[in-house]
């Protein structure tokens, strides 16, 4: 039998293993959080306030929510809805447009806990669309490490191969090694003058909504169900794997109170973590499951402490060519890609409606201003009833 723990303070354990959940959550897709804020039209130092934002929050989340029920509730900002930002490009009203999109998206989270049918309601979309429909999201920035080696071969190939050697060796090291090469040659070939001005605090940024119809459709529905969808509702499995069993409407209205309180300020969305879910949740994190919250603490520690720090990173981060940082961004979501393509494409039932959500949303058409993820979920759903369509036999 195990003893437990009387001491207050997280152990050991609890301080490595909350710290390791905090740089892989960072480093895993950090660059895709900038790169996708920056497509929607923010400006450095709104990108910058952004993220700053989302950690702060998401910090938070995870101290508040991991103290109320004694669980290790691991947090993260979305990124299924980072690269659905980048593949979104600049919308009609800029960064405005796209901030009153967020607030939006994080009503709708909201929402979802307080009114169980809305909760439902996502549940019910049939699991291969979703996967779909976030595979056509990513595959556009998982091309950028191939489109990269034109222009930059040398950074990029540098890039790809320590990604490559350290995924075989230890894969949660694998992005953040590669956001450290990277970060590398932009120390070597950035301009000294800009680095001068760099500094430590950068102050937040508040961003004046514009609400609009396109923006509304297009990305605040999509980032909404991709953060549902990809995110809360994977992370309250992984939970319950490890044998917890939180109230999923109140982490989903935390989930949407977080996000409105970073939205103002460029966040684009925080929500329930599912990869550093299964690290906090497992026995890795401490023999006795009744104190594996402590690691959820000092992880959220850790992200407050980030948050101070993300502005001047992100800052820095838009030194190097966009390319490269799109390239870095991709290897992190090849994993993730090819998780969602295997899931929608399962079952035989499913597989050609999901291929149909994946071709709509992965060629970026656009009709009304609304984006391709919309219109392939649309798509898909409508295949997939004609082909569940029976016609009445004759008598």
């Amino acid at each position: 039998m195990i003893a437990r723990s009387t001491s207050p303070l997280p152990s050991a354990q609890n301080l490595s293993t909350g710290l390791l959940v905090g740089l892989v959550g960072t480093g895993s897709s950090f660059a895709v959080v900038v790169q996708g804020l920056l497509a929607v039209g923010a400006s450095e130092a709104q990108a910058a306030s952004g993220m700053m934002a989302l950690c702060l929050s998401l910090g938070l989340m995870a101290i508040v929510a991991s103290w109320m029920t004694r669980m290790p509730i691991s947090t993260a900002w979305s990124t299924p809805g980072a690269a659905l930002l980048a593949a979104s490009g600049a919308l009609e009203g800029g960064f405005n447009a796209a901030v009153g999109a967020f607030i939006l998206s994080s009503a709708l989270l909201l929402l979802a806990g307080l009114f169980k049918p809305l909760t439902r309601l996502v549940a019910r979309i049939p699991a291969a669309l979703a996967n779909a429909m976030l595979a056509g999201i990513l595959m556009g920035l998982c091309l950028a490490p191939v489109k990269a080696i034109p222009d930059h071969p040398v950074e990029a190939l540098t890039i790809i191969a320590v990604w490559a050697v350290t995924l075989r060796v230890k894969r949660l090291l694998a992005v953040p090694l590669a956001v450290l090469v990277t970060l590398a040659f932009i120390a070597f070939e950035a301009d000294g003058s800009r680095l001068q001005g760099l500094t430590l605090f950068t102050p937040p940024v508040f961003v004046t909504p514009e609400f609009t119809w396109s923006a509304a459709v297009g990305l605040a529905l999509p980032l909404f169900i991709v953060t549902m969808a990809s995110q809360n509702i994977p992370g309250m499995a992984v939970l319950a794997v490890n044998g917890y069993h939180p109230d999923g409407g109140r982490l989903f209205s935390l989930s949407g109170l977080f996000s409105l309180l970073s939205a103002p300020f460029g966040g684009h969305a925080v929500n329930l973590a599912a990869i550093t879910a299964a690290m906090a949740a497992g026995e890795d994190a401490d023999p006795d499951p009744a104190l594996r919250y402590r690691v959820c603490l000092v992880t959220g520690v850790y992200y407050l402490v980030f948050g101070a720090l993300a502005g001047a990173a992100t800052v820095f981060i838009t030194l190097v060519p966009p390319v490269l940082i799109q390239a870095v961004a991709g290897l992190a979501l090849i994993g993730p890609l090819a998780n969602a393509t295997m899931a929608a494409t399962r079952e035989n039932d499913t597989r050609e409606a999901a291929i149909v959500t994946f071709l709509v949303t992965v060629s970026g058409v656009s009709f009304f201003q609304i984006g391709g993820a919309f219109w392939g979920l649309i798509a898909g759903g409508a295949f997939l009833a004609l082909m569940r369509f029976r016609r009445a036999e004759p008598a």
